[in-house]
């Protein structure tokens, strides 16, 4: 199989082979590039049965960040099959939910590759992973990209922000998101860049790790800025904070700059494109800013303040349009850009928020919450500014805390709306429609 991504890590092989690749801060251990390439193929050769019939097949698995992660991707690449990643959190029964909804041939159960009926093969030969993303059903819709798409992403992402094999990423991010693919797993796999798996997302397990192992280039989300701006801890060897997932409030860069000096950079991207924006010298986040066009990418604005992105990442393959020999793609945010180029995210179009960096869809929220028994109706919404939070009115007679424990049973936490508002109905306007306003007013 053509791989131009696996081609890539064989160069880094030669250049790097013997050079620290992975850290797992929470036990210590160490691999270099080469040894993280003979466990991805010992892992293979263990599987070597199934793994015959991996190509062009979707493998659907979910992992933490660490040795482990890479073993299944790097061996999913080396057996032509597309790798699907979900988050470590996913609850069990809704991974294979989620598998059998794409026709996957195989998941990881965390244990052993179960084989799933009704497989469908991928005949692109290049296409190496697939994204999930919700559309507006709510219904996991899966972005396939080629390995060549994956590695103009990264290359745009470390020129841009200067990142090279002599720093090391820290890794609290997860690496099969598309913020933890463009930053930390294609920089390392396809031009050496070394990285860090943190132990925990916490202020002083952050502070351990970054006095122990020195990292130099942090990417983050704006929930985690936020506490570390608060925190007296020391971050010594950082030497670029990055911010995405969910715009920056201006104060917390402005607190984070004053208490560490030194400022974060926002970074804006999608599933669909990749990295899009940056702000290089950290004076956008301080206005509320996420940067100019990174390098590689060009952006159209629109009428009704779209944005049409494209280059080289952009997806491509049964969606969207080419420009030229690249992908284009109109954003589902509102966006500004100014006489300078610089964007600033005025909301979103559609029914899909990120929150801590996380996709959730609202319609597939509310519609979890009206398969609980008892759950006449249910509203879900977002809190406004900039660390939206997710909150729902339901009309039923069963407490909150037994609506969390039915939703805890198989639902991802981040699903999970952090304010619940228990009522007999849902109140409607003098038309009879659903009164947005008042369940807004309700629950934030």
């Amino acid at each position: 199989m053509s791989n131009a991504l696996l081609h890539a890590w064989e160069k880094t092989l030669r250049r790097c082979g013997d050079r620290r690749a992975l850290v797992q801060a929470s036990d210590g251990k160490t691999v270099t590039f080469r040894e993280l390439d003979a466990r991805a193929a010992a892992w293979l050769g263990a599987h070597q049965s199934e793994a015959n019939s991996w190509q062009g097949r979707a493998v659907v698995f979910a992992a933490p960040n660490g040795i482990g992660w890479f073993e299944f991707f790097l061996g999913l690449l080396k057996a032509g099959a597309i790798a699907v990643p979900l988050d470590a959190a996913e609850p069990i029964e809704a991974q294979r939910r989620i598998a059998e909804s794409l026709r996957a041939g195989f998941w990881w159960d965390g244990a052993k590759l179960v084989v799933l009926v009704g497989a469908k093969r991928w005949r692109n030969p290049e296409l190496c992973l697939i994204k999930l993303t919700s559309g507006t059903t709510g219904q996991p819709r899966p972005l396939a990209f080629t390995a060549a798409q994956l590695i103009a992403d990264g290359r745009q992402v470390t020129a841009t922000m200067g990142i090279g094999p002599r720093d090391l990423n820290y890794a609290l991010i997860p690496l099969g998101h598309s913020y933890g693919l463009g930053n930390l797993t294609i920089p390392l796999l396809a031009q050496g860049v070394p990285l860090i798996c943190g132990s925990a997302a916490l202020p002083h397990a952050v502070a351990a790790d970054f006095a122990r192992w020195k990292p130099t280039v942090f990417p983050g989300v704006p929930a985690l800025w936020r506490a570390l701006a608060g925190s007296e801890i020391a971050l010594e060897s950082l030497r670029l904070g990055i911010s995405a997932g969910a715009p920056l409030a201006p104060e917390v860069a402005r607190d984070f700059a004053a208490r560490f000096g030194r400022r974060l950079h926002s970074f804006y991207g999608s599933s669909e494109t990749g990295g899009i924006a940056y702000d290089g010298t950290g004076q956008g986040a301080l206005v509320g800013e996420v940067g100019r066009a990174m390098r590689g990418v060009k952006l159209r604005a629109l009428s009704g303040q779209r944005l049409e992105v494209s280059s080289a990442a952009v997806l491509t393959v049964g969606h969207g349009r080419r420009v030229g020999r690249f992908g284009a793609w109109v954003m589902a945010d509102r966006v500004a850009v100014d006489a300078r180029g610089a964007l600033t995210l005025l909301g979103r179009r559609g029914t899909t928020v990120k929150i801590a960096g996380r996709r959730v869809n609202l319609i597939e929220v509310a519609e979890r919450l009206r398969r609980l028994p008892g759950v006449r109706d249910a509203w879900v919404g977002v809190s406004e500014g900039s660390e939206p939070v997710l909150g729902a009115v339901i009309a039923t007679e069963r407490t909150v805390a037994e609506l969390r424990v039915g939703l805890h049973a198989d639902t991802a936490a981040w699903k999970i709306p952090k304010k619940l508002k228990v009522v007999a109905a849902l109140p409607l306007t003098a038309r009879g429609k659903i009164d947005t306003r008042a369940l807004q007013a309700m629950v934030f």
